[in-house]
């Protein structure tokens, strides 16, 4: 009997390309440049920019793109991704907004279903990639069917009632300068150092840089797989969260257009698509930059039927400029990342 041919390896020029792709991520220099300029541009164009009114209604903007980012951060650290993470906010916030229905005493249930919603989403995933190995990409993207399916099942058309008590906190500023969503942006940093100080965090860059070695040394690969994915579907449902509070009501297709936002953030922010290095305040940083630049395609005056085309032409020269500044640098990474 003739042994089985061996499977053909892919070309080289292939394997190059696959892993430039992988190693894209934009050097902390080049995010701290777009982030001067895009705050620059903006305080041109909004002539209110640092008042107290125009720095809540941008970091009320800025909150929910940059909670979606840093759970797609803690996937993408571990060696994942996961492509249903716009859905999971529309779903925990659908849910969590039906619960709600105006009554500011059902606050706590609603909150809570939001987010073990979004954490049991998240589990499911996990599971799926870690203990039936299905790719992340082809797992995370069926499953974004589904969940935008329950989505529409919870809540058909945009509707329901968030409390004014949370709309009106939401855009509260504290010591006449400080916006209540600039506090929470902070106290989502915190939480992710305190992540990063811990042993899961630890197992998250190692599972992320070497899957195979973190195996070798007794790191629980799978577990800590499925905890990424858990613990990205409980952030992205307090990004839902944010959305409710900023706009007042439930949309079933609100998150639709966060994916590739977050992927976009965590790149801009010097998170590398393969995993193992960067971390959640590059994230942020990211989300802050591909924010203000988006708000500056609203105030240039571009049209609203061509929004959507500048929106995602801004992402990809985005994430292009972090392929070149990757290859012109060199693939290789010296560091893990601490932001």
């Amino acid at each position: 009997m003739s042994a089985p041919a061996p499977t053909a390896a892919p070309p080289p020029a292939t394997r190059r390309v696959s892993r430039a792709l992988l190693a894209t991520r934009m050097p902390s220099a080049a995010t701290a440049a777009l982030l001067v300029v895009a705050v620059t541009a903006s305080a041109l164009m909004q002539h209110n920019f640092f008042t107290p009114y125009g720095l809540t209604s941008n970091f009320a903007t800025i909150l929910p793109v940059a909670t979606i980012a840093v759970a797609q951060t803690i996937v993408v650290l571990a060696g994942g991704i996961d492509l249903s993470i716009g859905t999971i906010v529309t779903l925990s916030s659908v849910v969590a907004v039906q619960l709600m229905d105006g009554d500011p005493g059902r606050v706590p249930l609603a909150l809570a279903a939001g987010l073990a919603t979004g954490a049991a989403c998240g589990l499911l995933n996990g599971l799926v990639v870690a203990v039936l190995r299905l790719q992340p990409i082809v797992a995370t993207f069926a499953s974004s069917y589904v969940f935008g399916g329950l989505a529409l099942l919870v809540l058909p058309t945009p509707g329901g009632t968030v409390p004014a008590e949370i709309t009106g906190g939401y855009r509260q500023v504290i010591a006449l300068l400080l916006p209540v969503p600039a506090v929470l942006l902070l106290v989502l940093w915190l939480a992710w150092r305190l992540l990063r100080a811990h042993r899961i965090g630890q197992y998250l860059y190692a599972v992320g840089g070497n899957a195979g070695a973190s195996y070798a040394s007794a790191v629980p690969v799978a577990r800590v797989r499925v905890f990424s994915y858990t613990a990205g579907g409980t952030v992205a449902a307090l990004a839902g969260i944010a959305l409710l509070a900023n706009s007042g009501s439930g949309d079933p297709f609100i998150g639709n257009e966060l994916t590739l936002g977050s992927i976009a953030a965590l790149v801009i922010g010097g998170t590398r698509l393969s995993g193992g290095a960067g971390g959640a305040g590059g994230a942020i940083l990211g989300a802050i930059v591909l924010t203000l630049i988006q708000n500056l395609v609203f105030f240039a005056g571009v049209p609203t039927n061509a929004r959507e085309l500048v929106n995602g032409a801004i992402i990809i020269v985005a994430i292009a400029l972090a392929g070149l500044l990757t290859a012109r640098g060199g693939t290789s990474d010296g560091g893990r990342g601490r932001s």
